[in-house]
């Protein structure tokens, strides 16, 4: 239960406010507003995707390493089980927009966007247990968060049916039980003063990098 009390801490006084922080960006700003280019919406698909692809990657790498604890091990195989989907479902929205396979294959990663997915994947392979969820639990926790702002805006602005908008769809319910997922695996493993200062340290970077990450969509397909 105390440590249930410091991830809620945690959630509150950092992550939180980086969700809301992210609502408040020009990127979404302009979406809300039905402003938002199509360029910078079809740049969300190709630089979510390349990032999708390298996450589930990193998914199965952390399984390996983890292959001695069960914990862990079972963790990331289910983590991976419901990722391993997603990269064809940010496509699915690039196409609904007018992309095709190519722009997706001969895509290359803005630099706040390859800063971003970096320090996930630095996460997975060189922090701790709960350091590394805890980049999960902010990244997912904004994630269902926008998603329900992409969901209702892209219906009521730009006329995309559900098909086109089932990346946000599936994200908008599934990440509530990854955020969740991820906040146990922190509550479980951040259990001395160096772990705790590791996570809120690890929270912070990550809202940083997910700020960036979205000014950096903005600034590149403007």
């Amino acid at each position: 239960m105390e440590n249930h009390a410091f991830v809620d801490s945690v959630i509150k006084e950092i992550v939180q406010p980086g969700v809301d922080a992210l609502m408040n960006t020009r990127y979404f700003c302009e979406l809300r507003e039905g402003k938002l280019s199509k360029k910078r919406l079809q740049g969300f698909a190709v630089q979510h995707y390349l990032h999708n692809i390298a996450l589930v990657k990193g998914l199965v790498l952390c399984m390996a390493k983890n292959a001695a604890n069960t914990d862990l091990y079972e963790h990331f195989r289910e983590q991976f089980n419901e990722e391993q989907y997603h990269p064809e479902l940010a496509k699915k929205f690039g196409f609904a927009l007018g992309l095709t396979d190519s722009d997706f294959d001969d895509a290359t990663p803005v630099f706040e966007c390859l800063a971003h997915t970096s320090a996930v994947i630095r996460g997975m392979f060189l922090g701790t247990p709960a350091e590394t969820r805890t980049g999960a639990l902010v990244n997912e926790s904004m994630v269902c968060r926008y998603s329900e702002e992409f969901n209702t805006q892209l219906r009521r602005h730009y006329g995309l049916d559900d098909k086109a908008r089932q990346f946000f769809t599936v994200h908008a319910v599934a990440d509530v039980e990854h955020t969740k997922a991820a906040a146990d695996v922190v509550a479980r493993y951040a259990t001395t003063p160096k772990e705790q200062k590791l996570v809120r340290e690890s929270a912070h970077n990550m809202v940083a990098f997910k700020l960036a990450k979205f000014d950096g969509i903005y600034r590149a397909y403007g």
